[in-house]
């Protein structure tokens, strides 16, 4: 069992899980702010709630595993997690967690599922002001104002990249947990055909259905999720490269640039964690 560091924040460190869902239903406001420390390989188990979340951490990366499927969280983006969708979630290195919870009458239109979405500067400023406001606050008071912009900024949310859409086919879960494993295996989707004698169209037509992506597609995305953990705790990038199995890690930061517009280097740099 993981504990907290002694120089943590004592009013920021994690609870138990029972009583920190007690107090999310306990809150009476339309929006309440949450702000906890976690330290690295620290494990939320899953758990549902009546109020959306904005799970955001200001520093760390978090993997966010849910009923919608699965999901590796940098700063500047988060996950909007819709009432009632059950969702654990596993810290990759010490994280700073500060996450919103929204009423689910005061947030009817925000968003429509469970997503990973863009954090704004202004929305990031908002939030850390959101962790100092006191409950219940008062609308129409600067601390009612504050809150009822950070709603306002929900709704123009950006979403993001950063899902693994996990099949419910037998067949293709099956290909999907074996790559998550071994995700330096070079097999073509013919090979997989071969294994499991089935015909290549059929896999193809069954990874759309299921997952949104083609099977190269959903490599790729698989690859891309596992590389932001292994970056986010200070793994070179020309290890990440080949333990994913890219030839080079040019054609890693290749595939990195097209989700991210940004090296890994500039996307960490970025982050703060140069």
């Amino acid at each position: 069992m993981n504990h907290c560091k002694k120089d943590m924040n004592p009013s920021r460190r994690p609870k138990a899980l029972p009583e920190m869902l007690k107090e999310i239903e306990g809150e009476s406001s339309p929006i309440t702010g949450r702000a906890t420390d976690y330290p690295g390989g620290w494990y939320i188990e899953p758990h549902a709630h009546t109020k959306h979340q904005l799970i955001y951490a200001v520093r760390g990366v978090m993997v966010v595993q849910a009923d919608a499927g699965r999901w590796v969280v940098p700063p500047t983006r988060a996950i909007w997690m819709v009432a009632g969708m059950t969702h654990e979630i596993r810290c990759v290195g010490e994280v700073h967690m500060r996450s919103l919870l929204v009423a689910a009458e005061a947030a009817p239109k925000l968003l429509d599922g469970t997503q990973a979405v863009g954090i704004s500067p202004l929305l990031r400023e908002l939030i850390r002001a959101a962790m100092e406001v006191r409950q219940p606050y008062v609308p129409g008071t600067r601390d009612g104002r504050l809150m009822r912009l950070i709603l306002d900024e929900l709704r123009a949310l950006p979403v993001l990249p950063l899902h693994l859409q996990m099949p419910s086919d037998p067949r293709l879960l099956r290909i999907c947990e074996l790559l998550q494993q071994h995700l330096d295996d070079p097999s073509t989707m013919a090979d997989w055909a071969r294994r499991l004698m089935l015909d290549v169209k059929t896999i193809q037509r069954l990874f759309v259905k299921e997952t949104g992506m083609t099977f190269g597609q959903w490599r790729q995305q698989a690859r891309l999720l596992r590389a932001l953990e292994l970056l986010a705790v200070g793994e070179k990038v020309i290890d990440v490269a080949l333990a994913l199995g890219y030839e080079s890690p040019s054609a890693f930061a290749t595939m990195f640039r097209k989700q991210f517009d940004q090296t890994p280097s500039q996307f960490f740099a970025a982050e703060g964690w140069s």
